[in-house]
C-alpha cells in the first residue's frame, strides 16, 4: 500500500490497537523467556518475570496507530496513568514498566522501560507525559541502554482498492 494512500480505520480500531499492543508485548517477552501473563487490573496490563534479573515487572502498555504522514506524532500518556501503575505494582510487589507500541506506516516500534526512566525522558506536564517520535528522539532512544526496543516491518502487498 502506498504511504500517501489514505487509510480509513474501523470504529473499533483504537480498542483493537490496544489489544494488539498488549498481545505483541506479551508475545515478545514470552519469546525471550519471560514468564508472563496478561492481567485485568487498572494501572497495568501485563506481569512478567525477567529471566535475566529475576525482577517482577508490572507493565502498562500504551498503543497508538498512526496514519501516513503522522508517524512523528508524539504519544501522550495522561498523568493519572503513572499513579495507577504505581498503585498496581505496589499491590503485586513488582517494578513499574511502560511499553509504548506505535504502528507508524511500515514499522511497528515497541519501547519498553521502567516507569522512572520514562518520566526522566518525558516528564509529566499539564496534560501528561509526551513520548516523542521525531527522528532525533528515535536516535536517542536507540542509543539508550535502559530502553529495550523491538520493531516489526510490515508491507501490505495486495489489498482492496476504492
Amino acid at each position: 500500500m502506498k504511504s500517501n494512500m489514505e487509510i480509513l480505520k474501523s470504529s473499533r480500531h483504537a480498542k483493537l490497537t490496544g489489544d494488539f499492543g498488549e498481545s505483541l508485548v506479551l508475545y515478545w517477552l514470552s519469546k525471550y523467556g519471560f514468564e508472563c501473563a496478561q492481567v485485568d487490573r487498572t494501572g497495568i496490563d501485563l506481569i512478567a518475570r525477567n529471566p535475566h534479573t529475576n525482577e517482577i515487572m508490572g507493565v502498562s502498555v500504551k498503543s497508538r496507530s498512526r496514519n501516513p504522514g503522522k508517524e512523528e506524532t508524539y504519544v501522550n500518556i495522561p498523568n493519572d496513568n503513572f499513579k495507577k501503575a504505581e498503585e498496581a505494582c505496589k499491590a503485586f510487589g513488582c517494578v513499574s514498566y511502560f511499553a509504548i507500541v506505535i504502528d507508524a506506516a511500515d514499522v511497528i516500534r515497541t519501547f519498553l522501560m521502567q516507569m522512572s526512566h520514562l518520566l526522566k525522558l518525558s516528564p509529566m506536564r499539564q496534560r501528561g507525559a509526551g513520548w516523542k517520535m521525531t527522528k532525533a528522539a528515535l536516535e536517542k532512544y536507540y542509543a539508550d541502554p535502559e530502553i529495550k526496543i523491538f520493531e516489526l516491518r510490515s508491507q501490505t502487498v495486495n489489498w482492496w482498492r476504492k
